[in-house]
C-alpha cells in the first residue's frame, strides 16, 4: 500500500520546483518552455502552469521574443524569493551540513595560508554554527560574531554590532551570513576597508556578489 502525501510534502515539492525554474531563468530566460522541461524533469505543462504562477505572484516577467516565444526574466522581487528558498533548502538539507563543513575546512586553510589566525565571524546562520565547530579542529581563533541581532553570545562567543565594538584585535573575518541585507552589506564593506579584501573570506555557499539584472520589457 503506497503512503499517501502530506500537504507539507506538497509544498516541499513545490517549492524545490519554483527554486529549480527560477535559478533556470536566471541562467537563460530566453530558452523554450520544453527546455525548462527536460531541465527539470517534469512535464511541459508543468513548466506552463509553475510559470504562470510565478508570473501571476510578480516573480518572473516575460517579454516577446523572436520566434513566437518569449523571453523570462527574474524581478527583485523574484531574485528574493530565488534566496529564501535556497536559504530554506540548504538549511534543511543534510547536505548543507557535509558542505558548510567542507567550506569551512577550506577557508580556515586560506586563512592559514595568509597568516590570518585571529577571525570573527560575519553573521549568525547555521553555516556560523559550523565554522565554530570545524575551528576547534585548526590552529585558527575565533574571537567574535559580529551581527545586528544583539543576541549577546552565539555558539560560545560574544555578538557585537559592529567591528568597532570589538573587544579584542582580529585578523580578518569570515562571512557567514546566508542571506545578503542592507545591514549584513554594510558590515562586509565595512570589513574590506578595515582589514582589506584579503582578509575578507567567503565560504562558497555565500554568494554577495552583485548580479547583473536583466530589465524586463515593458
Amino acid at each position: 500500500m503506497e503512503r499517501a502525501i502530506s500537504q507539507s510534502e506538497r509544498e516541499e515539492d513545490s517549492d524545490r520546483i519554483i527554486l529549480e525554474l527560477l535559478n533556470s531563468v536566471e541562467q537563460d530566460g530566453a530558452r523554450s518552455q520544453r527546455h525548462f522541461a527536460a531541465e527539470l524533469g517534469i512535464a511541459l505543462g508543468l513548466v506552463n502552469a509553475y510559470l504562470n504562477r510565478c508570473i501571476k505572484k510578480g516573480l518572473v516577467k516575460a517579454s516577446q521574443a523572436p520566434a513566437r516565444r518569449y523571453a523570462y526574466y527574474l524581478t527583485p522581487q523574484g531574485f528574493a524569493e530565488k534566496s529564501r528558498l535556497t536559504v530554506e533548502y540548504l538549511s534543511s538539507s543534510f547536505g548543507f551540513f557535509r558542505k558548510a563543513k567542507a567550506d569551512c575546512i577550506h577557508v580556515f586553510e586560506i586563512a592559514k595560508q595568509r597568516n590570518l589566525k585571529r577571525l570573527a565571524l560575519l553573521g549568525i546562520s547555521d553555516l556560523a554554527e559550523i565554522a565554530a565547530i570545524c575551528a576547534i579542529e585548526s590552529d585558527i581563533a575565533l574571537v567574535a560574531v559580529v551581527d545586528s541581532s544583539r543576541l549577546g553570545r552565539f555558539v560560545g562567543l560574544s555578538v557585537v554590532e559592529d567591528f568597532a565594538s570589538l573587544d579584542e584585535p582580529i585578523d580578518g573575518v569570515i562571512v557567514t551570513a546566508l542571506m545578503l541585507s542592507p545591514s549584513i552589506g554594510a558590515l562586509v564593506q565595512q570589513a574590506r576597508q578595515r582589514f582589506g579584501p584579503e582578509a575578507v573570506l567567503l565560504p562558497e555557499l555565500v554568494d554577495l556578489r552583485p548580479r547583473k539584472r536583466k530589465v524586463a520589457a515593458p
